[in-house]
């Protein structure tokens, strides 16, 4: 095969065997790689109503078929499993090594199964496979497992690894590549709950393409775009996504209000935090250094070097938990990539605890004597090691937000601004609320808000609109087209942008037609004929699978939810914006091809898309029992401890 590898990885952990399967050809075409391959093995192998962190549950690691090629910006890892967290889909994306390595190693996905009977990692040299014990490294972070295995088999290799927290089975753990990048959706439970601790590969091959001139051009015209265009080169380049604290409006103590450019705390703005920064970095074969490498200037973990501090970080761990301080925030950025958690979901569910704190909702007898004090960095950082641990309150908080106000009760629930177990916060009816209302992992920035909205494109967002390939004046419309960019993205192994953009999303969409550019340079890798409608066509057949995956698990349209606070919900403002949701969610079900009562696909469109199997599992007339998240353990059942980071 061309543009693939052919070879897919099945480990059963539960057998301890690792074997190789052909990559089928139809499904490469059907699903083209990365989101698309582990959409489908989800929908395929998962059985509703499991417990995600019971060994049935299956996770897979896909790159896609650019990976490895030469096309910069490709070295992405998708990382999909049944979520702990918001139990319905949760897959992860994360940059970095990783996704270059595996594909060169000769893999384009690894299924992992079952559960080891002790802990255990996998090694991949090439051809060469091996389940390893890892006793030596269970209990260590991320870091400390990485640095073990670099010294055992080379500085040529990438790691993906669980810390403390993975193990500990928090809900929000995640996997984290070469110790700074994130695959979020509780991947990193997933792999605890298997005793999977790492997955280490070193890979050589070549990725051939079937038409390596034609490649070659076209994916030179795209990497000339990056190095050229001012915004890349003047923005995400010197910046990444921290010019988002100036531009995207993060909140500020739960969502209390959001941030405009002139709120944003001085020492907080993108120019400020200049102050920490050693150099700029880049994934593995990219032309835009979007991340930074930062040292912590002070303080216990002084001389400390980090990377890859994103907005999401600052915002959900800085300001919208009331820290204003950059130092703490370096900090727990780093505590969050050695314990192995998502800064976004762990953010979200601290800032929630906060806010309840402050309201009088829970009290020091919760918290177990630790305050929760808005401005209170120093027992912020000390509840990030509880979480960790699951000790003390941090146990509760471990669980995640929605589960969480499950657990608290007292009213707790009113005040979770969730859309499926996930949190963006509250919005009223547009855009933005629309966009976490139909993400297929729940509320969430990067299933097409940010490129439906236009925000970080000053050149190419204009051009789009101009040629129709945007209908800006239907933002239905607007949101299901960035719905299908952006899951092309996923499929291909592409980098949406750190600061979220068409040209990064979508290859050569600067120079063709919406996804012609896309069409040409898969028709030029793999050597089968594509085209935008097809491109378009299996975009749409991995969303569709997605819904009805969840679907499976309970989720209907009322989960399609815009969240408000308890305020306004039951006001006449917040009447009309839930009136102003709805029809936007009628809107989009007609587009999308959905019953307008429950929000499912309909048969007919599955069909059209080639999903006959769904379509007819779903015709049936009972599913599991409506979402209410995931099953929730005794707190005491799970496991707890090890080394401080």
């Amino acid at each position: 095969m061309f543009g693939w590898m052919g070879t897919v990885l099945r480990v059963d952990l539960t057998a301890g065997k690792v074997t190789r399967e052909k990559l089928d050809e139809s499904l490469a075409r059907d699903y083209i790689g990365g989101r698309g391959f582990n959409s489908r093995v989800l929908y395929d192998e998962i059985k509703p109503g499991i417990d995600p962190l019971g060994q049935e549950n299956v996770i897979c690691f896909a790159p896609g078929p650019f990976t490895g090629s030469g096309l910069t910006s490709s070295s992405r890892v998708e990382v999909s499993t049944l979520s702990p967290y918001s139990y319905i889909l949760g897959d992860g994306n994360a940059g970095g090594n990783f996704a270059t390595y595996l594909k060169r190693a000769g893999y384009d996905q690894i299924i992992v199964t079952g559960k080891a009977s002790s802990p255990v990692y996998l090694w991949i040299d090439n051809e060469e496979i091996q389940l390893c014990e890892a006793g030596p490294i269970w209990g260590l972070n991320t870091w400390e497992a990485t640095d073990y295995l670099q010294e055992r088999y080379g500085s040529d290799i990438s790691v993906a690894a669980i810390g403390q927290a993975g193990e500990n089975l928090v809900r929000y753990a995640s996997t984290i590549f070469d110790k700074y990048n994130s695959a979020a959706r509780g991947s990193g439970a997933v792999m605890g709950s298997k005793n999977l601790k790492a997955i280490v590969v070193r890979g050589n091959q070549k990725v051939a393409v079937a038409r390596p001139e034609e490649f070659k051009d076209l994916a030179r015209e795209d990497r000339d775009f990056f190095l050229n265009d001012d915004f890349q080169r003047e923005v995400a380049a010197v910046y990444g996504s921290h010019i988002g604290m100036g531009r995207w409006f993060p909140g500020l103590r739960y969502f209390e209000k959001y941030l405009s450019e002139e709120e944003i705390p001085h020492k907080l703005t993108p120019e400020a935090m200049k102050e920490f920064e050693v150099k700029r970095t880049a994934c593995y074969g990219c032309v835009v250094p979007c991340k930074d490498v930062f040292r912590i200037p002070e303080g216990e973990y002084a001389g400390e070097i980090g990377k890859a501090l994103e907005h999401e970080c600052i915002f959900c761990l800085g300001t919208n938990c009331g820290i204003t301080e950059p130092v703490p925030i370096l900090v727990m950025e780093n505590l969050a990539d050695k314990y192995g958690m998502c800064v976004v979901a762990l953010g979200n569910a601290v800032a929630f605890a906060k806010f309840l704190y402050n309201q009088g909702i829970i009290t020091d007898q919760d918290t177990g004597g630790l305050s929760l004090e808005w401005e209170d960095a120093t027992s912020q950082i000390q509840l990030l090691h509880q979480v960790a641990f699951r000790q003390g309150f941090g146990n509760i908080v471990a669980e995640g937000m929605y589960s969480m106000a499950k657990i608290l009760g007292r009213g707790a629930m009113d005040y979770c601004y969730h859309v499926k177990g996930d949190s963006r916060g509250p919005h009223p009816a547009g855009i933005f609320g629309l966009a976490h209302a139909t993400s297929t992992r729940g509320a969430d920035h990067l299933r097409g808000r940010s490129w439906a909205f236009g925000e970080n494109d000053p050149k190419i967002w204009p051009q789009l609109v101009e040629k129709g390939y945007i209908p800006v004046d239907d933002p239905v419309a607007t949101l299901a087209v960035s719905e299908r960019a952006t899951t092309l993205t996923d499929m291909i192994g592409r980098c949406k942008g750190a600061v979220n953009n068409w040209a990064s999303a979508v290859p050569l969409v600067h120079k063709y037609p919406l996804f012609e550019g896309v069409a040409r340079l898969l028709t030029a890798a793999t050597g089968q004929e594509f085209n935008e409608e097809t491109v378009a066509q299996a975009a749409d057949r991995v969303y569709l699978l997605e819904m009805a995956f969840n679907a499976r698990q309970g989720i209907s349209r009322k989960h399609d939810r815009l969240p408000l606070k308890p305020e306004i919900i039951n006001s006449e403002t917040g009447q009309e914006e839930l009136r102003k949701h709805d029809e936007m969610l009628n809107a989009y079900y007609s587009i999308r091809g959905c019953n307008p009562d429950t929000g499912i696909p309909s048969g007919e469109q599955l069909q059209k898309l080639g999903l006959d199997f769904a379509a007819r599992e779903l015709s049936e007339p009972e599913f599991q029992k409506e979402w209410d998240g995931p099953p929730l353990w005794p707190l005491e059942n799970y496991p707890r401890g090890e080394k401080r980071a």
